[in-house]
């Protein structure tokens, strides 16, 4: 049987984590048997990794701005899951980051998931996480799936990353500050308040 501890050392063993183990990395995730909410992003910044917390960066801050809580609230593992889509900086390409490996959520987020019971509503950040777990999203653009939230709610809430790069994004979509956020917070309010399940 999978536990918490178990899959992390599986992780850091795992033949495609070598290179991981050579620069002395560790996983960067964050997850917990209470955890209420799920926060799903596409993978650690260098910044992160290096300091080995998960969106310590400018993102993180717009993050726990958008979600209106506090950063004691969103680095507390009970309430919230943090699963990037890859739980590892990729490294830099032509134009950024580059995407997340494939395949790695589709192995590690399912036996981490199914410890977690109590996860109330799973936060979609940005395109990878979004095309994975909502099939739908594959057919149209982010802004569409973000903009169509109400069909995922309440399991499931995408946003568009909280990147202070995507500023243009957001001055093209007004509604996303006056609509969407407000409803956000309203979901996170109410999964935060979710009772842990007893005799687990």
């Amino acid at each position: 049987m999978h536990t918490f501890d178990s899959i992390r050392q599986s992780l850091v063993d795992d033949e495609s984590s070598a290179s991981m183990r050579h620069q002395k990395w560790e996983p960067l995730y964050a997850a917990s048997a209470s955890s209420r909410i799920a926060v799903i992003g596409q993978a650690p910044g260098r910044r992160a990794q290096a300091s080995g917390v998960p969106w310590d960066d400018a993102s993180g801050k717009n993050l726990i701005d958008w979600l209106s809580v506090t950063e004691e609230q969103f680095r507390n593992p009970d309430l919230f899951a943090l699963l990037p889509m890859d739980f590892y900086y990729p490294g830099t390409g032509r134009s950024g980051d580059l995407p997340p490996r494939k395949g790695f959520a589709e192995r590690w987020h399912p036996p981490l998931l199914a410890l977690m019971p109590d996860i109330q509503l799973t936060l979609l950040v940005g395109r990878y996480a979004q095309t994975h777990y909502l099939p739908s999203a594959r057919h149209g653009t982010l802004t569409d799936t973000v903009r169509n939230y109400r069909r995922f709610v309440p399991q499931s809430f995408p946003l568009v990353h909280p990147s202070p790069l995507n500023f243009r994004w957001q001055a093209k979509n007004p509604w996303f500050v006056t609509d969407v956020l407000p409803d956000l917070r309203t979901h996170v309010r109410a999964a935060l308040a979710h009772p842990v399940t007893e005799n687990r």
